[in-house]
């Protein structure tokens, strides 16, 4: 059995997640932050250390799609 944890993130943003994965293979807001926070680790684990522009990167990204303020 896995273990869980809480991730609060604010109702809005919530709110615009869920309609942003209408039509996806995401059925909720906690797959899709499961998917986006495997894929930057895995990401780590395959090229070390995220170097300071990479999160950058990653964390511009995220906020262009609204995930992100």
């Amino acid at each position: 059995m896995t273990d869980y944890t809480t991730v609060s993130i604010p109702k809005d943003l919530a709110d615009r997640v869920d309609e942003t994965i209408e039509g996806t293979s995401f059925s909720s807001t906690s797959d899709l932050v499961r998917f986006l926070l495997r894929s930057i680790v895995i990401q780590r684990e395959q090229q070390g250390e995220l170097t300071e522009a990479e999160f950058s990167e990653i964390a511009d990204q995220l906020e262009d799609l609204g995930y992100l303020d």
